[in-house]
């Protein structure tokens, strides 16, 4: 089945850097179509190693120590991070420390769980 109905861009979207006179703000999706998910792996878990037809995704790390796998490449990453994953690219988030780790997850296209084709998966689903 094909999940893209809505336009998913190739590249990473600008982020959008705004001064102000308390501090600053990123826009990582001004005015775009997107959805917007909080993820937390809590330690010693890891997503199922998938990809999706239907969106792209910019994940932007909360906290150190987020293992991220896009395509056959895995790297720790560091918070304020910010990791792309285009349309049907194999990835995975780990959290192989002793604390949780989140991320910030900005999905350009359409967005449904039925979209996951899983690889490999620890839960066996």
């Amino acid at each position: 089945m094909n999940y893209a109905t809505k336009l998913i861009p190739a590249e990473k979207p600008s982020v959008g850097f705004v001064e102000r006179p308390w501090g600053s703000f990123k826009q990582y999706a001004k005015n775009r179509d997107c959805t917007v998910s909080l993820m937390t792996v809590l330690p010693g878990q890891r997503l199922s190693l998938q990809s999706h037809t239907g969106r792209a995704e910019l994940w932007v790390v909360i906290d150190d120590g987020a293992v991220v796998q896009v395509g056959e490449s895995e790297h720790a990453h560091q918070a304020g991070d910010e990791i792309w994953i285009p349309a049907n690219e194999k990835h995975r988030l780990s959290c192989k420390g002793d604390q949780p780790v989140r991320v910030l997850e900005v999905a350009f296209g359409n967005w449904q769980q039925d979209d996951i084709k899983r690889y490999a998966d620890d839960y066996r689903r």
